[in-house]
């Protein structure tokens, strides 16, 4: 700080965002000024500054104490953003001339940047498009001229410019912007986006629409290189060259076809699929460039008759120019219907505005598309030398660049997998590991650096990559299809049509399953439980844990009979210490290799433990929790809490989805009053299949046994935190703040079982739990007391000598909200009741999802 001039000062970022709070200066002579006076000083002083120094900078307190801030980073932030002050919609920048809009792209640029140090995000394919964002709204009358993004991850300037800058801070947080492209938060949003390669489908749509309403509106489809790598955008091509209806296609071709692009693989290192290399061909052909601006030029010069020749003439010397490129006789586009234009230079302001104002005014229904080069991670040194560009980062120190990362947590299930499937492919030469996209995200880029020629990206390709293992399969290999959950929903026909149908031993490895946190819905990965499971020939697995993971794998390669998947969460699993302490595991390190498990068989974690009942009549059976996947630590914390409110508890991992191991539910449901179900996923899934299996085997028939299962409810859940996600909307309901620690990973788990027995327990007025009934727990409720100097007190019942919690004493107080009531005959009773069960996790945060990613496995698709 001490190399600023005297009259510098320091802000917070939040000082550039006047629509947000006025700030004041921390330091130097315009301390306590508000920062509406210190702007007009800023621009008062701006020419006079730059021209004594180029140091006249202001230095942007990132809040990391410490940080060491690089001049080769910072030196390039803009001063001040009067020009993006100045805009809160597009139209209010149609009046710049092409100067300005680069100095508002400078300014842009720099706002993202600051905005995304702070909250993490989908960063290099932001920084890449600034120049493409503001040419586009300012040549064209958005919102009513469409513009659709894909996979919309980029489009933070977008977001900037169409009304939700003072609201950046809030970008993929629970509550707040999303961090893609949703219909519900603008009008500037014209389709929502998250999966790739929908955009030119959803434009021609419009298109189409358009002309059938005799409307007179522009319909963009801005797509990258790695987004037309799925089928799906040569569908929608394929469609639109028929149809004759104009329709705007933009390629943003910024190499970066995987996420990350460059791991290796058996085709190499380069980006996935030959399309690549075809653009790549179309953008180093300098011929291409001249020969089409010398063709235009002249065409210039004759009358319109004439100017139709010229066009075909400039139609040949393009096919000329990429015949000589390698390519056929007109490009690829062009055969599919379109008039292709470019490539141009996605950071040159000129050329944009200059090219996008020609496609807008061209007269003719054929489909246009436009090649535009950009660079991801352009402006900002770190990202553009970094091997993934910065395409997910989490909160960062803007000045080095260094992402903030915990100092020490456990190994994410990515890398558990991604070493254990290393570990099975160095004893069997037949496993193959396949990825749409997503080496880092899957673990395949880890895979491909040990054994690169079996390690195949097909790019973002879903359904191709399940029909190649499908291949794969026949030819006696053992493929591992490694997709995101909520990405394999996209190839869901050839999971049931050509794998299951046929029953080929593809294994089907399912990343980030469940509530994946700030992608929101577009990713969470809920349904694959119940979508899966639906399918004959299918085996599902779950860990519960990071060992359990290892034997897994270890039981996807040997099994033959069929399909089978394997689904885990994201972040980082439970760690050895707590699986030591919670599950008796005596192990100092991972194992290398895992054990093949007995097929649809599961296990008993916790027994349940006598409480002294003795001999009273109708004591409860207690109540046994069946998780599937990685909620068991949590069951297991919440069955230590059951047991002491005297409410015997048993707790057991099933492991296995399908088949199930009935001979387990079986004995659970005619050892214990009440069997609840624990998965993290959607209705439809493993609680439901419990259920058909005891409803259709009479096991539920005498009434002696009350089945409840737990699940997400069945909405779409927003974004935020894992945890958030599920405090604002998981299966428990709302959380509150726990007082007792645990070793939990992070966030904490909350049982709220009271919505799933409530009606139970009002029609069971004479079952007892150890000689007492429970009665209504207000919703909320901690179900202890707190007495002077903060301690727990537990009343006791005395005919029963049964522990009772007490209400909380700062809650209104009624008769029908006594825990414990007393029957005539002395005896505790309840008349009706809600059960609450908190497990807690280790950190301060008042969630009880317990995962957070890394920082290298934060990938989206796009």
């Amino acid at each position: 700080m001490e190399a600023l001039r005297p009259f510098a000062f320091v802000v917070s970022p939040g000082d550039w965002h006047p629509r947000t709070k006025c700030g004041t200066a921390s330091s130097g002579p315009e301390a306590g000024t508000c920062a509406c006076v210190r702007k007009q000083l800023l621009l008062k002083r701006s020419a006079r500054a730059w021209r004594r120094s180029a140091s006249w900078l202001v230095a942007v307190d990132d809040g990391a104490a410490g940080a060491s801030h690089n001049p080769e980073y910072t030196s390039a932030a803009p001063l001040s953003t009067p020009l993006l002050d100045a805009v809160r919609f597009p139209a209010d920048m149609r009046h710049f001339t092409v100067g300005e809009l680069k100095q508002l792209a400078h300014e842009l640029r720099w706002e993202v940047l600051r905005a995304v140090s702070k909250t993490g995000g989908h960063l290099g394919a932001s920084l890449g498009v600034v120049e493409l964002t503001i040419a586009l709204h300012y040549v064209f009358n958005t919102p009513e001229d469409a513009v659709i993004w894909d996979v919309s991850h980029q489009t933070y300037p977008h977001k900037i410019l169409t009304g939700r800058r003072h609201r950046m801070h809030t970008l993929r947080k629970t509550g707040g912007i999303s961090g893609f492209t949703r219909r519900a938060e603008s009008e500037y949003d014209v389709f929502g986006a998250g999966h790739s390669s929908t955009s030119i489908s959803a434009a021609l749509g419009i298109a189409v629409g358009r002309d059938l309403a005799g409307k007179k509106h522009h319909s963009i489809a801005v797509i990258g290189d790695g987004a037309l790598t799925g089928g799906m955008a040569y569908e929608a091509m394929n469609n639109a060259g028929y149809l004759n209806s104009r329709v705007i296609v933009i390629l943003n071709d910024n190499g970066q076809v995987s996420l990350p692009t460059g791991t290796k693989s058996a085709a190499g290192t380069g980006p996935a699929g030959a399309l690549s290399g075809y653009t790549s061909r179309l953008l180093t052909s300098k011929e291409f460039q001249d020969v089409r601006t010398l063709a235009k030029e002249f065409s210039r010069l004759f009358p319109d008759p004439l100017q139709r020749t010229a066009a075909q003439l400039d139609e040949y010397a393009r096919a000329w120019v990429a015949q000589g490129a390698g390519g056929n006789r007109a490009t690829l586009f062009e055969e599919l219907g379109f008039y292709y234009v470019g490539p141009v230079d996605g950071h040159d302001m000129d050329v944009l505005v200059n090219v996008l104002r020609n496609i807008r005014d061209a007269p003719g229904n054929k489909p246009i598309l436009l090649h535009v080069k950009t660079e991801k991670g352009r402006g900002y040194p770190p990202a553009e030398v970094a091997f993934d560009k910065y395409h997910g980062v989490s909160k960062f120190d803007l000045a080095t660049g260094k992402q903030i990362v915990p100092a020490y947590s456990p190994p994410s299930y990515t890398a558990v997998f991604a070493k254990a499937l290393i570990a099975e492919a160095d004893e069997d030469r037949r496993i193959i590991g396949i990825t749409a996209a997503m080496p880092g995200g899957t673990g395949m880029g880890a895979f491909g650096e040990a054994h690169p020629t079996r390690c195949f990206d097909v790019g973002i390709a879903e359904q191709h990559a399940v029909t190649f293992a499908a291949g794969l399969a026949i030819q006696g290999f053992k493929p591992f299809c490694c997709i995101y959950s909520t990405f394999l929903q996209r190839a869901y026909d050839q999971v049931v049509h050509d794998v299951a149908l046929q029953k080929l031993p593809v294994r089907f490895i399912l990343d980030r399953a469940g509530l994946v946190g700030n992608d929101g819905p577009t990713h969470h990965g809920t349904f694959d439980l119940a979508y899966l499971a639906c399918v004959p020939n299918m085996m599902i697995m779950a860990p519960s844990d990071e060992v359990e993971l290892i034997h897994m794998v270890a039981t996807a390669r040997a099994y033959d009979d069929g399909p089978c998947a394997v689904r885990y969460p994201r972040g980082t699993a439970i760690g050895l210490d707590v699986l030591r302490e919670r599950f008796g595991y005596d192990m100092d390190a991972l194992p290398t290799r895992g054990k093949v498990l007995p097929v649809g068989k599961g296990r008993v974690i916790r027994e349940k433990q006598a409480v002294g009942t003795g001999d009273v009549p109708g004591a409860s059976r207690g109540v046994a929790i069946l998780s599937i996947g990685t909620r068991l630590l949590e069951a297991v914390q919440a069955a230590e809490q059951l047991e002491g409110m005297q409410v015997p508890s048993t707790v057991a991992d099933a492991r296995f989805m399908k088949p199930l191991d009935t001979d387990l539910i079986r004995r659970l449901i005619r050892n214990h009053d009440v069997l609840i179900t624990v998965e993290e996923g959607s209705i439809g899934g493993f609680g439901d299949h419990v259920l058909h299996y005891a409803a259709l085997n009479g096991l539920l028939d005498d009434g002696q046994c009350k089945v409840r299962p737990m699940v997400i409810p069945d909405v779409f859940i927003e974004a935020g935190t894992q945890s958030e996600a599920v405090r604002g909307g998981g299966p428990i309901g709302s959380a509150h703040r726990a007082d007792s620690p645990t070793t939990r990973r992070q966030g904490q788990f909350t049982f709220w079982i009271q919505r799933h027995l409530e009606h139970f327990w009002r029609n069971l007025p004479n079952t007892q739990f150890a000689g007492w009934k429970l009665k209504s727990i207000n919703r909320g409720g901690w179900p202890f007391e707190r007495s002077r100097g903060d301690r727990r007190t537990h009343r006791l019942c005395e005919s029963s000598k049964a522990m009772r919690p007490s209400v909380p004493m700062d809650r209104k107080q009624d008769p029908g909200s006594q825990l414990v009531t007393r029957n005539p005959n002395g005896a505790c009773s309840l008349n009706s009741a809600r059960l609450a069960v908190r497990a807690v996790s280790h950190d301060h945060s008042r969630n009880w999802y317990p995962r957070q990613a890394p920082a290298d496995t934060e990938y989206g698709q796009g």
